[in-house]
């Protein structure tokens, strides 16, 4: 008999993203991409989308180099969040509990097997707009500005890791997250990508093999818009300010999703994301893909390139192994 599935988290919560040009990412993500500042504290500005609930669902932090700070992941619960929190520390994994952030309360911080640090927390501020940016829909969180790109939302993200098995099992057994699609190669030897999610959601988060044997990468953030107008409207945009397109306009294979990969002024790739599909069945049967049926990664569009599967943040030589950062635990 299958195991009781785990629903103690709720949804991707936020992502903190370090950048070394801290005034050009946040001109990419407000003028260019349309989200919203909401605050600012030490060297860290958060910002949110239009559509986004919470107060803040981006933190731009400065930093010596790119990548992920850390990963947010709200509870569905307060006791689930303590389950959680009790389960993740039993498996060896915990840092420990800490204050909580803006906008947030008190979260309990961990490291998953790959290095990547996450945190999982409940008590969350919800938006509300200050009266140049109420909307007259009263289900919408602020009114759409209109403002460059304009995302609605953030919607995923995915990370390296050198095990993606490890990885993908801590993410469905600790987490409870729900398998979607995985891509194994070496007739089903070796995983090299799996998405998955804690929501109806295609995937929340992916891992995929870090080629260079590093730990804790960001491949790529992913932002949401409504529709496919919307992320070709995006690469005119972007195009237009000198911002490097690596990839697409384009649809993938697995997920489905209508696509367009840039690199952010710090390094970081982002993703304009549109289309995929919902999966509301609790007996969803993972799709796998292996090398022959993956491709390019493409189901029409030109092909990823080498750039995609060789570059990550922060960036490294064949080998090298990335440090995580050091955070402070407050109990």
């Amino acid at each position: 008999m299958a195991a009781e599935p785990i629903h103690d988290i709720a949804h991707l919560g936020s992502v903190e993203l370090f950048t070394p040009k801290p005034e050009k990412s946040l001109w990419y993500f407000r003028d260019l991409l349309g989200m919203e500042p909401v605050h600012q504290a030490g060297n860290s500005v958060y910002l949110r989308g239009y559509g986004d609930y919470a107060i803040s669902t981006l933190k731009l932090t400065t930093a010596s180099t790119n990548g992920v700070g850390y990963v947010s992941w709200r509870a569905a619960s307060p006791q689930a969040l303590e389950r959680r929190a009790k389960a993740i520390a039993d498996a060896g994994l915990g840092i420990g509990w800490t204050n909580g952030d803006f906008g947030r309360g008190r979260s309990y911080r961990f490291r998953d097997p790959d290095g990547h640090v996450m945190e999982i927390y409940y008590e969350e501020h919800k938006f509300m707009a200050p009266p140049e940016l109420h909307s007259n829909l009263k289900n919408l969180p602020q009114k759409y500005t209109g403002r460059g790109v304009g995302v609605r939302r953030i919607d995923h993200l995915a990370l390296l890791a050198k095990d993606v098995e490890a990885n993908r099992k801590f993410a469905t057994d600790l987490l409870g997250f729900q398998l979607r699609e995985q891509v194994r190669y070496d007739k089903g030897k070796t995983e090299i990508g799996s998405w998955m999610s804690p929501t109806a959601i295609h995937h929340q988060l992916a891992y995929v093999v870090d080629v260079k044997g590093a730990h804790g990468r960001l491949h790529h953030f992913s932002l949401w818009v409504d529709n496919r107008d919307d992320v070709l409207r995006a690469a005119d945009i972007l195009t237009e300010n000198g911002i490097f397109l690596e990839a697409g306009p384009s649809k993938h294979n697995n997920s489905q999703g209508f696509y367009l990969y840039t690199y952010e002024p710090g390094g970081n790739r982002v993703e304009i994301y549109s289309g995929s599909f919902l999966v509301v069945a609790p007996d969803w049967e993972p799709v796998t893909w292996n090398e022959d049926e993956r491709g390019t990664g493409t189901y029409w569009g030109a092909a990823l390139p080498e750039s995609f599967i060789q570059y990550a943040t922060p960036d490294v030589k064949a080998g090298e192994a990335v440090k995580a950062p050091e955070f402070p635990v407050f109990f």
